[in-house]
């Protein structure tokens, strides 16, 4: 890999323009190239400029600095802009069985060029499509081509005006009418309104509808998805029965259409039930191919994960952006210094590399995570789509789903605490909407929520992990999983005698911290759990009550553990070069220890920690990586970072004029350089304004 640098692809990966950038540059500890190549790979970096490049020379995606599009344009060439994407077509179905990392890859190209973009051609491709496909049969495979040559627009309809994380009481009716073999969708009163629903506001002209199936004599199998033409693909009025429209402005991304929908009376063909998981005879009969239910829901369950599991690369986008710009302008930022005549780089603070850099970590490891969830999710679509029914393959489904749940709420929420930090780290400037932060911020909230609110979702992965414990202590089980995230907690009663016994940054570079705190955690709301149940309370009541101080930090330290360990299994392995290997480890530790430290008060709580010392000792170490990464920051900034065009912040442009840059953007803003023949400056001045111009 490093001989395709020397060997000076410069078209590949072009050297940055000189400016005040090169001194941070110039002291990095490694070639940021290098570390581009081993993180992406040279197929997947020439995929990505294909794609950035292409946006950048088409006209259709000109930045308009200073326009305020209404909502309807913004809309509309949202809409134009995402059919523009299949025109190209930068991936084939047969690109995504192939190479299916290139599938996130754009998405993330997509969403840093404009969030609303990224979510239109994801919730139409690959969560409309991942529907029909993973819950499907042959006999929907049509609809896949239709999906990817635009003949149709699709959008996911499970979420109603009045419930959506409580699926279980979603009321839209799909009841079978074995004289006609059809369907008949339903919608009892407008709180079943399907609601919230991407893409179908304006455009979409299909839905996958959950709905409960009922078959005659009142037998109902809850929620089934079925293919419901929703508009007509040539004028895009609304097909009859059907009653649908767009839910108005958000608070962010609002070039994407939400949308709502009712029906009445509406008829679909039996065959428009995605039946992979459960169909219906002609005659009217239920059938299923899994015998054991726990089985069907964990396949259903594994099937529905696409959504949240593409949710956390959204969300790292976002992070990669807002990361990016913060750093190169704390790079260039002057303020201060040692003495009155000399001012020094913010980021030679340690306040601001304590603020920034453990985001950068973040970044880094949360990036690797969501690649290779991404990678279980394929494996486990492949096998629905192969008919594997294993036990294996209905517990590969859950646990997905457990660490999908989780996932999103890390990312989301890490994504939103870090551009809010970001914002703060770049003072007044970060304010400012041209330099994006709180474009960026408005449009990751919704990673919060929709998909699942966070806290909800949390609940579902500290289920899953009650229900491994009481499977151990009734039936003496193992822990044991498809992708061995908690098979670690077989040593689940000696990981509890642990105690934290070190004296030094070296010696808190391993996870046992982490695993002693997820056992710990599981062993007390396990506890919580029972001790609730003997109280008189119901199981619901009982559950309430172990969330905010046990199920949830359970939740969410299982995860952290299993992003730690990835990503450092990712950084430690041989084939990592040589030269990237020290500041891969710093990222690794970084990021574990600074997550780690967020949990002091639970590891002192639970006698991990005593005394101190072991506070100090997280504290420090965090401190001294942030110190160790600091001169680094800029070549790691330079490796996520996507050009000026895409990223779209003047104080966050490669060439790093922080001041000429945003000076720049405030005139053409203001139009000041096409009225300034009045100010002298400006009047003389002529070759300032044509390079100003020329420039932006």
């Amino acid at each position: 890999m490093a001989s395709t640098v020397e060997g000076g692809d410069t078209a590949l990966l072009p050297e940055f323009p000189r400016g005040p950038l090169d001194a941070y540059r110039a002291r990095a500890s490694f070639s940021w190239k290098e570390l581009a190549l081993f993180t992406e790979g040279e197929g997947m970096l020439r995929f990505k400029k294909t794609i950035f490049s292409a946006l950048e020379n088409d006209p259709l995606f000109a930045r308009s600095p200073g326009a305020d599009l209404s909502l309807e344009k913004y809309r509309e060439l949202n809409f134009l802009r995402c059919k523009r994407i299949f025109e190209y077509d930068f991936l084939s179905v047969e690109d995504m069985f192939k190479s299916p990392l290139k599938v996130p890859a754009l998405i993330q190209c997509l969403g840093m060029y404009d969030s609303s973009l990224a979510a239109k051609y994801l919730l139409h491709s690959l969560v409309f499509g991942s529907a029909v496909y993973s819950s499907g049969s042959e006999r929907h495979l049509t609809y896949i081509q239709k999906i990817f040559r635009m003949e149709i627009f699709g959008c996911f309809a499970l979420t109603e005006l009045s419930h959506g994380s409580n699926t279980k009481a979603i009321r839209t009716t799909a009841h079978y009418d074995p004289a006609t073999e059809e369907f008949i969708i339903h919608s009892p009163d407008f709180e079943a309104a399907k609601f919230w629903v991407g893409n179908m506001g304006k455009t979409a002209t299909h839905a996958v509808v959950f709905a409960k199936l009922c078959v005659p004599g009142d037998q109902c199998h809850g929620l089934h998805p079925f293919i419901v033409q929703i508009r007509d693909p040539k004028t895009l009025l609304p097909m009859p029965g059907v009653m649908v429209g767009d839910i108005g402005k958000k608070l962010g991304q609002n070039g994407l259409d939400n949308g709502f929908a009712m029906f009445h009376k509406v008829r679909v063909p039996r065959q428009s039930l995605l039946n992979r998981m459960g169909d219906v005879t002609p005659e009217g009969t239920y059938v299923s191919p899994f015998k054991d239910v726990r089985q069907r829901f964990g396949a259903s369950l594994g099937s529905l994960s696409s959504g949240r599991v593409s949710i956390v690369s959204l969300a790292i986008l976002n992070l990669k952006l807002a990361v990016a710009i913060a750093l190169r302008f704390s790079a260039t930022r002057r303020q201060f210094g040692p003495t009155e005549e000399e001012e020094i780089p913010v980021l030679e603070y340690p306040m601001q590399q304590w603020r920034l850099l453990p985001y950068l970590a973040a970044v880094y490891a949360l990036d690797h995570f969501s690649k290779s969830l991404f990678l279980d999710l394929v494996e486990l679509q492949r096998g629905l789509a192969s008919g594997d029914r294993s036990a294996r393959q209905a517990e590969l489904g859950r646990e997905i789903h457990a660490l999908a749940s989780a996932s999103k709420p890390l990312a989301s929420w890490t994504t939103q605490q870090g551009i809010q930090e970001c914002r703060e780290a770049c003072g007044g400037h970060g304010y400012l909407a041209m330099n994006r932060l709180g474009v960026l911020r408005d449009d990751n909230d919704p990673n919060c929520t929709y998909e699942g609110d966070n806290n909800i979702l949390l609940q579902q992965t500290s289920n899953y992990l009650l229900g491994l414990l009481a499977h151990q202590v009734h039936d003496g089980a193992c822990f044991r999983s498809p992708l061995k995230s908690v098979d670690f907690l077989d040593a689940y009663p000696g990981i509890l005698d642990q105690k934290f016994e070190v004296s030094s940054v070296a010696d808190c570079l391993d996870s046992a911290a982490y695993k002693w705190l997820v056992c710990y955690l599981l062993r007390e709301t396990y506890q919580k759990l029972n001790q609730e149940k003997r109280s008189g309370s119901s199981d619901f009541e009982a559950r309430n009550k172990c969330q905010v101080s046990h199920g949830r930090p359970l939740a969410l330290a299982f995860v952290e553990l299993t992003v730690v360990q990835r990503f450092h299994e990712h950084v430690h392995q041989p084939s990592v070069p040589p030269s990237l290997r020290a500041v891969l480890g710093r990222l690794s530790a970084l990021y574990a220890l600074w997550s780690l430290s967020r949990h002091a008060a639970l590891l002192y709580r639970g006698g991990y920690f005593s005394g101190e010392q072991a506070g100090e000792v997280l504290e420090s170490a965090v401190l001294a990586l942030c110190s160790q990464l600091k001169d680094d920051a800029v070549a790691l900034v330079d490796v996520i970072a996507p050009p000026d065009f895409v990223l779209d912040s003047p104080i966050g442009r490669a060439d790093g004029e922080l001041y000429k840059n945003l000076w720049g953007a405030v005139l053409q803003e203001s139009k000041v350089l096409e009225r300034a023949s009045w100010w002298p400056e400006f009047s003389v001045n002529k070759p300032v304004i044509g390079s100003l111009k020329s420039k932006l």
